[in-house]
């Protein structure tokens, strides 16, 4: 597999960020395992980053961490996701609540602006850049929550389901996309309305549809896996 040189700073944030790239990118598919020495010698480093680096990648949930083989790309099923969806729900609601009761204008007007330029970014198909915009747009959204518990309880979540997120909105194109950047415009309505109830269904409904698409990926995925297995005779 191919990565980029690395370079003389930082060789564990670098190899961290090549495999990431990797698994985001779905060069490194989930149940994939890594072996350390073949990592090591693609990236043209020694061992210790690389052990260093998957180690920081099982924190994050992008990896697990099998008895005696190492690790590999975490897998996850349709009952996992299930059980993601429904925590994340609540926790993203709350998320929702505590932004009405501390939004400036300010603040919205920030909001508004990065849903702004993801619309524009859709409208360019550039689904690389709605990612990225997507991605900082609840992390914003997290960090004026101002619930420190709150926002690394939510940020382990996501990372758990970025790869299978990144995977499932790199296969959107043209409206798709652009209802993907549009709903993001609707939730900073809901929450800027300061009815909770509102702030709350809106929450809920896009969380639901970013989770419906996550499940269409990994039955896609089985599905594809199911019909490349060879038939024993």
């Amino acid at each position: 597999m191919n990565f980029e040189p690395t370079p003389s700073t930082s060789v564990v944030d670098h190899v961290v960020n090549e495999l990431r790239r990797a698994i985001y990118g779905q060069r490194l598919k989930a149940g994939d395992r890594l072996v350390e020495r073949q990592l090591a010698a693609d990236l043209g480093v020694s061992h210790i980053p690389v052990r260093e680096a998957l180690a920081r990648l099982t924190e994050e949930g992008l990896l697990e961490r099998l008895p005696r083989k190492g690790c590999r790309v975490t897998t996850i099923t349709v009952e996992d996701l299930d059980e993601f969806a429904s925590i994340r729900e609540l926790l993203e609601q709350f998320v929702a609540v505590r932004v009405q009761e501390r939004l400036t204008p300010e603040s919205e007007a920030e909001l508004r602006q990065i849903a702004e330029a993801m619309i524009l970014a859709a409208a360019d198909d550039d689904v690389e850049e709605v990612i990225r915009l997507d991605e900082q747009f609840h992390r914003r959204l997290w960090a004026l929550a101002d619930h420190k518990l709150l926002s690394d309880l939510s940020g382990q979540l996501r990372s758990r389901i970025n790869a299978f997120l990144y995977a499932a909105t790199l296969s959107l194109s043209g409206p798709e996309l652009q209802q993907h950047a549009e709903s993001h415009v609707r939730l900073l309505d809901a929450i800027a309305s300061r009815k909770i109830r509102l702030a709350r269904a809106a929450t809920s409904e896009h969380i639901t549809t970013a989770m419906d698409r996550i499940r269409r990926t990994i039955e896609g995925a089985a599905a594809t896996t199911a019909d490349d297995t060879p038939v024993s005779s």
